[in-house]
Parts: structure tokens; C-alpha cells; sequence
């Protein structure tokens, strides 16, 4: 079951960043990104979630009482089963994809080429924050160099 629900939420990001690389810009496959990429991830994290809460699903491995988010102990208890791995990269799919959208939407208001954009999304998808982190400090010094020109 987990492995399915892998599966699909993967190819349903990887055709939002398709999208936000490859093809134009236009409002539809924009909107196509927001509502049938990051929600649809958004909402296959919660139903995931929510399943193993309640024990509607198997999580794929036993939890334990040490699973917290404030110990290095308690995260590794979160990844000991599948739908802990599963529910956790399905996070990081949706806010990932939710930011590529927000840097090449920003990115065309600001006039930086498709070239520039391709290479930041690239770095999101691959490294998360490391693409992100890139995004800003193009985005702050071209800022900087508008507010020189007279």
C-alpha cells in the first residue's frame, strides 16, 4: 500500500516540476501546479497521515512511545516503519514543489531568464533549501542593483 501511495504522490510532483521547467508560463499550468500538484500532494499527506492516526491503515512497522520531534532518538522512531518514510517524503515533495511555484512565479515577475530559473527549480528539486537559499540571494542582489539605477 505504502509503496503505492509513493508512487503516485513521486509522479505527481514530478509533473508539477515538469510543468514549472519545461512548458510556458501560462495561468492554467500555473494554477494546474498550485491545485492538482501541491494539493493534491497536501491532500495525500493528510489522508496518509490521518489513516495511520486513526488505524484505519497498517502503518508498515511498529511505532514507538520514543517518536518526538525534539530528539534526534524521536525522529528516527518517526522513519522506522513505511508510512512514516512514505508520510514524511510526501512533506517534502509538497512544500518543495509549493516553493519551485513560488520562485518561478517571482522569477518571471523579475525578469530573470528561463536559463537562470531552470537551474534554481533544478537545485530546488534535487536539494530543497539549497535551491531555495540560491533563489534569495539572486532575487536580493538583483533588487539591490534596481534600487542603484537612477
Amino acid at each position: 500500500m505504502w509503496q503505492a501511495y509513493l508512487g503516485f504522490a513521486t509522479a505527481v510532483a514530478l509533473v508539477g516540476w515538469a510543468i514549472l521547467i519545461f512548458l510556458p508560463r501560462r495561468p492554467f499550468l500555473l494554477s494546474l501546479v498550485l491545485y492538482a500538484g501541491v494539493g493534491v500532494l497536501s491532500l495525500t499527506y493528510v489522508l496518509g497521515l490521518v489513516s495511520v492516526l486513526t488505524g484505519l491503515a497498517d502503518p508498515g512497522g511498529p511505532y514507538t512511545s520514543a517518536v518526538s520531534f525534539f530528539t534526534v532518538e524521536g525522529l528516527r522512531a518517526i522513519s522506522t516503519n513505511d508510512a512514516g518514510v512514505v508520510i514524511g517524503w510526501i512533506h517534502y515533495l509538497a512544500f518543495d514543489l509549493f516553493i519551485g511555484l513560488w520562485i518561478a512565479r517571482d522569477a518571471d515577475a523579475k525578469g530573470f531568464s528561463r536559463t537562470i530559473q531552470g537551474i534554481v527549480l533544478l537545485l530546488v528539486l534535487l536539494a530543497g533549501l539549497s535551491g531555495l537559499l540560491l533563489w534569495l540571494i539572486l532575487r536580493e542582489r538583483a533588487a539591490r542593483r534596481a534600487a542603484r539605477k537612477p
